[in-house]
């Protein structure tokens, strides 16, 4: 599994808690460039500054099944689709880290998102999870990210319309 992480804003420690009495230590958000993803994280960035909690921005490269029987220059494209959408992500996540003053912690993981972020929200400890609804009409019928999280999740799940 690949990884890239980076940290932003200001230098994050962990201080002392308990689950359930202080609120979220780990705000964590799974992100990507659609307008309900980013609306979910900023609002994970409003509530991490609120809180005094580090903020966790997760974004998932997830190619299509297709891919795989997709000519080369088609991977290429996808490819270099994921990485205008993590430079975009990082700017704006550098930027916003600065002015909220919230420690900020970038990661990106392939594979599927919904096990990716779920893996992520364990590996990160997070409190609390905030994803952006669907805006896909099909995840009505099979489950959106939001959804799967919500019923098997073992922390507060927040999808934001």
């Amino acid at each position: 599994m690949e990884q890239l992480v980076e940290e932003y804003g200001p230098r994050w420690e962990p201080g002392p808690y308990e689950r359930g009495t202080d609120g979220p230590l780990v705000v964590l958000a799974g992100v990507d460039t659609s307008p309900t993803g980013m609306r979910a994280a900023a609002y994970a960035a409003g509530l991490a500054r609120r809180q005094r909690a580090r903020l966790v921005v997760v974004y998932v490269v997830s190619p299509t099944v297709w891919s795989g029987l997709a000519a080369a220059a088609a991977v290429d494209v996808q490819q270099e689709t994921f990485a205008e959408e993590i430079r975009q992500l990082r700017e704006e996540l550098a930027c916003r880290a600065e002015e909220l003053s919230v420690p900020v912690r970038f990661v990106v993981r392939r594979g599927e998102t919904f096990p990716e972020l779920r893996q992520a929200a364990l590996d990160e400890n997070a409190d609390l999870v905030v994803v952006g609804a669907s805006e896909q009409g099909g995840h009505r019928l099979v489950g959106s990210i939001g959804n799967r999280l919500v019923r098997t999740a073992t922390w507060p799940v927040v999808v934001v319309p």
